[in-house]
């Protein structure tokens, strides 16, 4: 068997449940080298393949849905196309539940839309390229992993008018947080740290994708905020000696 979108997909799930090589070579009865070689070369038996699916509880169907089809899909919408989905609320909502990888019944039980308005908005993304809609109203996404908002398109500039609302909260409960760290970097270092960040994202983006396959009510919404710019308080700025983007 050999189907390297296959392949990535599972690795995907190894990584987002935190299983390593040699803990599937323990399970399964074979040497790390195996499972790594396997891994390498994208490529085993169907029945070893059933078997390392089954060390992280997702079947081959569910793999088959959710493994990258990077070639067609989209990394980012047009300006025009982020302008419709911010006029309109509803298909806004939609679209962000949809790519939350919320099924179809799950956004008819958590908003007061009936299931025909749903259907006629997602068939609205469909039109966008954001997803396909299948039978049985089965949504299956058509953007990458690497897929953003344009940096100062409509929805960004929209998330920011709602910045206010996101921090004016104390981020107290355990499993939230929030640190604002000044430092002072030279060029390359903040080139690394980008990277870090982009990386960061990437797993994010993994996770997401492989908790897909837990139920609604076992993923709650998260958002996580990564920014890095030029930056000091304008109550500093009269003091300053020099312009601001040569301190």
């Amino acid at each position: 068997m050999a189907f390297p979108a296959l392949f990535d997909a599972l690795k995907m799930h190894f990584r987002a449940r935190g299983l390593t090589y040699a803990a599937a070579a323990r399970a399964l009865d074979l040497s790390e080298a195996t499972i790594k070689r396997i891994f390498s070369s994208r490529d085993c038996t169907l029945e070893r393949f059933a078997a390392l699916c089954a060390l992280v509880e997702v079947d081959i169907a569910e793999l088959a849905r959710s493994a990258p089809r990077q070639a067609r899909l989209l990394t980012a919408l047009t300006w025009a196309q982020e302008e419709e989905l911010i006029a309109d609320e509803k298909l806004f909502l939609v679209a962000i539940c949809a790519l939350n990888q919320m099924r179809c019944e799950d956004i008819v039980a958590a908003y007061v839309f009936p299931e025909s308005e749903v259907v006629t908005l997602l068939l609205r993304l469909e039109r966008l390229g954001i997803l396909e809609l299948h039978a049985a109203n089965r949504i299956r996404l058509c953007v990458a992993r690497t897929f953003a908002w344009i940096p100062d398109g409509p929805i960004m500039r929209h998330v920011r008018a709602q910045m206010g609302d996101y921090f004016d909260y104390p981020f107290t409960a355990a499993d939230e947080g929030m640190r604002i760290i000044n430092v002072r970097l030279s060029a390359a270092a903040r080139t690394a740290l980008l990277g870090r960040l982009e990386q960061l994202a990437r797993e994010c983006s993994e996770q997401h994708a492989a908790d897909a396959v837990l139920p609604l009510v076992e993923r709650p919404v998260a958002s996580i905020c990564l920014a890095v710019r030029h930056w000091e308080p304008r109550r500093f700025e009269r003091w300053l000696r020099q312009p601001a983007h040569l301190t």
